[in-house]
């Protein structure tokens, strides 16, 4: 899942894809390079300006509706708010990807009116804040538990279980040692028994483990990505393609899940 902010303030890109035609190109230059899916978000998840509800889908309706035109690459929308949801699902989307955790409570309806797949992501505050300290008794356990009763309430909003996706949320109300416990533990979360998708691309996580600005995080990040797709984990949602999509097929073929683009070597 490769990633596209149409955001003046992303935490890495800082504005780059934010005018209309950079955007709809990245997300085209990422299926290029081998990306599965392209999440477009128009608010950050962390604080910041206030964004209305018709500024977040002016900002993200007209980047699906490009990219629907020009590619059949699915396409994610990064959103916690149903109204949002509904109107890039009418225009393409094929995946919301929210970081919130049905935060709106009108979300799975939402959802489950469509044929779009719900990624429901453990966080704790509501959007746009993060609490000054976030703490758990046990970070897998609780996050389990609250994935589990999120995917129960999107089942019983009628969204069938083969469209549900879970996501840990890797430094969403977390501290660097929480999220080194939920990657170090991660079969917990795949035990939940749906696919799982981790966003570990250039966090702060990261960064605190190596002593690292953003730009300098794209080794921890395929490391971090690579030992999560060997405890299951099945969508890595990353910035840089070309790299993740490189690792991610060396790792398949070690697992024995994918063939080599060509065997020569001592063949004979």
């Amino acid at each position: 899942m490769a990633i596209v902010n149409r955001t003046p303030d992303s935490f890495y890109d800082r504005g780059a894809t934010f005018a209309l035609d950079k955007a709809v190109e990245a997300a085209l230059v990422a299926g290029a390079n081998g990306a599965d899916l392209v999440d477009i978000g128009g608010v950050p998840f962390g604080r910041g300006p206030a964004v209305s509800l018709q500024e977040e889908i002016d900002r993200v309706v007209p980047v699906v509706e490009g990219i629907h035109a020009a590619s059949d690459i699915v396409v994610s929308v990064d959103t916690f708010n149903a109204e949002v949801a509904r109107l890039s699902i009418a225009a393409g989307a094929g995946v919301i990807n929210d970081t919130s955790g049905l935060f709106d409570t009108d979300m799975a309806a939402v959802v489950a009116q469509s044929d779009a797949t719900l990624v429901l992501t453990h966080s704790l505050a509501p959007p746009r804040s993060e609490p000054p300290r976030p703490e758990y008794g046990d970070v897998v356990a609780e996050v389990v538990e609250f994935l589990v009763d999120r995917v129960a309430r999107a089942e019983a909003a009628g969204i069938p279980r083969d469209r549900l996706i879970v996501d840990p949320g890797h430094d969403l109300n977390k501290n660097t040692l929480h999220s080194l416990e939920i990657t170090r533990r991660l079969e917990e979360i795949v035990a939940i028994g749906l696919p799982t998708l981790v966003a570990v691309s250039r966090k702060d996580f990261v960064g605190e483990v190596l002593d690292a600005a953003k730009e300098d995080r794209l080794e921890g990040s395929i490391a971090a990505a690579v030992v999560c797709v060997l405890k299951g984990a099945r969508i890595v949602r990353m910035h840089d393609v070309a790299a993740a999509v490189a690792a991610m097929r060396m790792t398949e073929a070690i697992l024995g899940d994918r063939e080599p683009a060509y065997l020569r070597h001592n063949i004979g």
